[in-house]
């Protein structure tokens, strides 16, 4: 065995970061250990509740050290938690999170699954988990990935024992495999004519964090546990198993969980649950994971032995007849999984080892239904091989265009072909799957069964090139992409997108009408090809008016955007509802927004929401009018305020300094400013000054852990927890309903705590000093009640007002006593002549 260069791996590793749809190129290391994977028939499956549960250095151990088939599966998207990156939460934020977990498998080489479950936010226990979720739906999704995939081991991150000691998610994850377990291998549990999978074992990863303590899991009994020494070096790669697990987890950007690689062992424990115990502490104890287990397989074994055992790292070509070879007898077994995926896997491997590079490359990034596209296609074989591209066919999902070519391809001498692709007038539109259609608050819709369980839907646009390569004929799939040159990024690759011919936005998701005054509402159309045409009309609540009652457009260019004015008249009482913009065109319907997401660490994509806005007429009444807003994380609230009709100004807290505050009315610190904005630790000084002085400070949920500033974060002592109020239903109590904040300059009453999504509110304060005022109580049921929700105290001339109340989640959605609350907070200590009159 000749030595190879390491650095190939460590820049496939980066170059990952800068261009997640770049195509593969594998280096001589890679390839190696891709065959060694090409030997081994074991699989695993690890399953958990949401993206980053799963225990990466896990996933890459058995990928990679062990060389299983390895997937996550995780039940949900991820969708109710927070956005460290950007704005996108709830639907938006799923889908960064899918793609992030698609990245994160990239580099510990497992695949990827989920169920149909929605993250609808915290839940203290399986109980609350399951009045949202479809047990009897995620259960048969959960069948439908084991009897896929056909793990041969399942591992849970979670106990089953641990109800209310960790999220309700994490325990129904667990509570449910178990299930899933059985039913997968049972015969009578009909599921699509899918056939009925016996895995051989089920395990708890465990670990002292279940124990309480260090101390606690030392003395425990471990003889049903297995011990996994997850720290291996791998000398290929230069890296540790650990290293490449942290590399991995670092793609969960969204929740800022950057990772610092380890070095070193690290065990890990697996406690079995259900099954028999391995005698020799292997997961894989009486299971062949050879390719003996397959009839037909003692030759396949034969000869991939012997291309290990032969294998150049400075010609891996020289493999290629013998994995031709190997390639026509899998072709040739009778079990299908192997067969389908052992024939993927070697394929690209016979591709890697001749620098076989296929690229199907359209001329746009995106197309609509029925039109013709160009394509262009680069071929280029880098090694000695004597090869032909026999043909290649471009297929629309529909229908495919076979070319015969009969061309040789010598060594690095580049093929260049043009083609077009004609889509069909049907053609789905490039969006996540589960958003087509709508579901409900703790579950996804999807229609197509043959969806369920993947990551996202194939592409229907794609291009096989089919290489005869010592008289036997490899089809070589690729699928359509496109790519462009950035002045600073380079080359970069971009999915090929379906896309509607006409899309429509609203502005603003929530419009306020604080008076029954009309508003005009713009309504911004895009084309997504050359000359659309139609009319536009405005779908309104009962009881509102809109005119006019629809506007004619014409559009000439594909991307320009044209803005129509609707008015709206809001009714004269306090009500809410939705205005949907409805493009006609065509003869087809659009009520459909385009949203782009576009991070550099995942793919870029369009995803397809209803174009509606939230309209809420309420009697609201402010006072001050400028506010100095600290963003945190992935925080909109300012664009709220503004609806208010506030002025707000985003400052930099780089240039916060003595005087820099007392301009306005307000200062109000975004969500987990604290535990994201490193420069507060010098400038928390100056902040709570301008509270002395006479300014108004409105501090929003931070979490307790990685908490940046902690002995000054108020005036007085504040003690964060983990107490929090999951369900947005939960009976509030005034403390003090006289105070100041339930009065003036809105009234504020129980009904405004109506209507509130997702949660109550989060990480409650549970220790305050005698300065602060506690107003609200609440709590979960069968939970002590929780005051730490809304606290308010005088320092100096001014107010320090610290609240956990989930704002960030009920603006966005519009909820009318969310909007007066936060309006009073702000007017604190501006009420005195309005008080003075209403005595």
């Amino acid at each position: 065995m000749k030595t190879y260069n390491i650095f190939f791996i460590l820049l496939l590793l980066l170059s990952i970061e800068v261009n997640p749809q770049s195509p593969k190129k594998s280096s001589s290391g890679e390839i190696y250990q891709s065959i060694q994977k090409l030997k081994i028939l074991g699989t695993v499956l690890y399953v958990a509740a949401h993206p980053d549960d799963e225990n990466t250095r896990l996933i890459s151990y058995f990928s990679n050290h062990i060389h299983a088939r390895t997937a996550y599966l995780s039940l949900t998207r991820g969708d109710g938690g927070q956005n460290l990156i950007g704005p996108e939460i709830r639907e938006l934020l799923g889908v960064i999170r899918t793609n992030e977990l698609l990245q994160a498998r990239k580099i510990d080489g497992g695949n990827q699954f989920f169920t149909r479950a929605n993250d609808f936010g915290y839940s203290k226990n399986p109980e609350e988990t399951l009045k949202f979720w479809n047990e009897e739906e995620i259960l048969s999704d959960m069948v439908k990935v084991i009897r896929e995939f056909q793990p041969d081991v399942i591992v849970n991150r979670f106990d089953i024992e641990s109800a209310g000691k960790t999220h309700g998610h994490h325990t129904s994850s667990a509570i449910l495999s178990s299930k899933a377990f059985d039913l997968a291998a049972d015969a009578n549990y009909r599921l699509n004519n899918s056939q009925a999978w016996k895995s051989n074992r089920l395990f708890f990863n465990t670990s002292w964090w279940f124990y309480g303590s260090k101390e606690n899991f030392e003395k425990a009994d471990k003889s049903k546990m297995l011990s996994v020494d997850t720290g291996v070096y791998f000398p290929s790669s230069g890296l540790s198993n650990t290293e490449i697990s942290s590399l991995s987890r670092s793609k969960h950007k969204s929740q800022g969980f950057g990772s610092t690689g380890s070095r070193g062992s690290q065990m890990e424990y697996l406690e079995l649950i259900k099954g028999n115990m391995p005698e020799n502490k292997n997961v894989f104890d009486g299971i062949d994971t050879s390719w003996n287990r397959v009839e037909g397989g003692t030759d396949i074994k034969e000869i991939l032995d012997g291309v290990e055992r032969n294998f150049d790292f400075n010609d891996p070509s020289s493999s290629v007849s013998e994995l031709v070879k190997a390639y026509s007898l899998i072709k040739k077994i009778d079990d299908d999984y192997w067969r389908e995926f052992k024939t993927d896997q070697i394929i690209e491997i016979i591709a890697a080892c001749m620098g076989l590079y296929l690229e199907a490359i359209s001329d746009n990034p995106n197309a609509t239904p029925g039109d013709e596209i160009k394509i262009n296609l680069e071929v280029i074989n880098r090694s000695d091989q004597k090869i032909i591209l026999d043909s290649y066919s471009i297929s629309n999902g529909i229908n495919s265009k076979e070319v015969q070519t009969s061309s040789s391809l010598e060594n690095n001498k580049r093929l260049n072909f043009k083609n077009s692709l004609l889509l069909p007038l049907k053609a789905p539109f490039s969006s996540p799957y589960w958003l087509i259609e709508e579901g409900s608050l703790g579950m996804y819709k999807v229609l197509k069964n043959d969806l369920i369980g993947k990551p996202v839907a194939n592409t229907n646009n794609y291009v096989f090139f089919n290489v005869s390569i010592n008289g036997i004929i490899i089809p070589f799939k690729r699928n359509i992409k496109y790519k462009f040159n950035d002045p600073v990024k380079g080359e970069v690759y971009q999915p090929f997108e379906i896309v509607p011919e006409v899309s429509s936005k609203i502005t603003s998701n929530v419009i306020l009408f604080n008076e029954d005054s009309p508003k005009e509402i713009p309504v911004i159309v895009t084309a997504h090809k050359d000359d659309v045409q139609g009319i536009i009309k405005m779908k309104i609540p009962i009881g509102w008016q809109v005119s006019p009652v629809e506007i004619p457009f014409k559009i000439l260019k594909k991307d320009e955007e044209i803005s129509k004015i609707f008015i709206i008249t809001p009714t004269k009482e306090q009500n809410e509802g939705f205005v949907e913009p409805i493009i006609e065109s065509n003869g087809n319907t659009y009520t459909k927004s385009m949203i782009e997401i576009n991070y550099g660490h995942i793919p870029k994509q369009t995803v397809l929401l209803p174009a509606k806005a939230k309209v809420v007429r309420l009697d609201l009444v402010k006072k001050g009018n400028t506010i100095g807003y600290i963003k945190g994380a992935g925080d909109e609230v300012p664009k709220y305020l503004q609806q208010i009709g506030y002025k707000v100004t985003v400052i930099d807290p780089k240039t916060i300094s003595k005087n820099s505050l007392g301009k306005f009315d307000a200062v109000i610190m975004g969500i987990r400013a604290y535990n994201t904005l490193e420069i507060l630790k010098i400038k928390q000084n100056f902040i709570l000054e301008y509270v002395k002085n006479g300014g108004n400070l409105i501090v929003q949920y931070n979490t307790s852990r990685r908490l940046l500033v902690k002995e000054n974060l108020a005036p007085y002592k504040l003690q964060l927890s983990r107490d929090r109020v999951t369900e947005e239903d939960a009976m509030v109590t005034f403390l003090n309903p006289d105070h100041e904040m339930f009065n003036y300059p809105n009234k504020i009453t129980k009904n405004d705590f109506e209507g509130w999504v997702q949660e109550r509110g989060l990480y409650f304060p549970d220790e305050w000093a005698n300065e602060f005022t506690p107003l609200l109580s609440m709590h979960d049921k069968g939970e002590s009640p929780k005051k730490g929700s809304l606290l308010v105290a005088k320092y100096g001339k001014g107010n320090y007002i610290y609240t956990g109340l989930s704002f960030f989640r009920e603006l966005p959605a519009g909820v009318p006593g969310a909007y007066k609350l936060f309006a009073n907070m702000i007017s604190l200590g501006k009420n005195d002549l309005e008080k003075e009159i209403k005595k």
